[in-house]
């Protein structure tokens, strides 16, 4: 199955989870990949428990019983997409880290299965407190990943000391997303770029520092 892998495709939404195995592993790999074909034919909103068990080949009970609602299936799979995530990048410099991290972002959104995948899912956390705080797990799953990246670069002196990990890497990705999802405009290798640039910059200028930390 792709995923940010085909993503990455961005470990556990919920830490700690453990993936079943044997015929359990098999019959959730199953549901979950006609849950994204479901996602990037019709939506979330045309979501069917029914026709995602009969697409899986799993029956509409054991479907009902472990996943309970559409809404059970997208929180299961954004667990999913988080274990079988790639592993941050290490390329010796926080600029070359920053745009594999832009790149990786880039690549998912626009994939013609994940992209419309990430569509369906934030419109489903939009609209439910259960998938939204997976999406949340998701992403703060993504950002711990990467968070050494940052703190590589400060070790090597190229950014000031206290600077937030997480809020440089949320710099990179931030215009991505809001192209993506709010202004709903064709994603580039430029503005992925123009990213990494600003936060870059915005990272050696000291912006992202926590408030109070002394200055190096």
């Amino acid at each position: 199955m792709e995923r940010e892998s085909r993503l990455s495709t961005e470990q556990s939404a919920t830490p700690g989870t453990v993936r079943p195995g044997g015929r359990t592993a098999k019959v959730r790999a199953a549901v979950l990949e006609a849950t994204q074909d479901a996602l990037v034919e019709q939506g979330f909103h045309a979501l069917n428990m029914d026709r995602v068990a009969a697409a899986a080949g799993v029956g509409k009970t054991t479907v009902y019983r472990r996943w309970g609602t559409p809404i059970g299936l997208i929180t299961d799979l954004l667990r999913d997409m988080a274990e079988q995530s790639l592993p941050a990048a290490d390329t010796g410099g926080l600029e070359g880290d920053l745009r594999a991290n832009a790149e990786l972002v880039l690549k998912t959104l626009t994939d013609p299965r994940m992209g419309p995948v990430f569509q369906a899912v934030i419109a489903s956390a939009a609209c439910d407190e259960e998938c939204a705080s997976a999406l949340n797990g998701f992403y703060a799953t993504r950002l711990r990943e990467w968070a050494p990246a940052v703190e590589r670069a400060v070790a090597r002196g190229e950014i000031p000391a206290g600077t937030e990990a997480t809020e440089v890497l949320r710099a990179v990705s931030a215009p991505l997303y809001y192209r993506f999802a709010i202004s709903r405009e064709l994603l580039t290798t430029a503005d992925a770029q123009r990213s990494v640039a600003a936060a870059l910059a915005g990272a050696r200028a000291g912006a992202f520092r926590a408030p109070g930390s002394p200055r190096g």
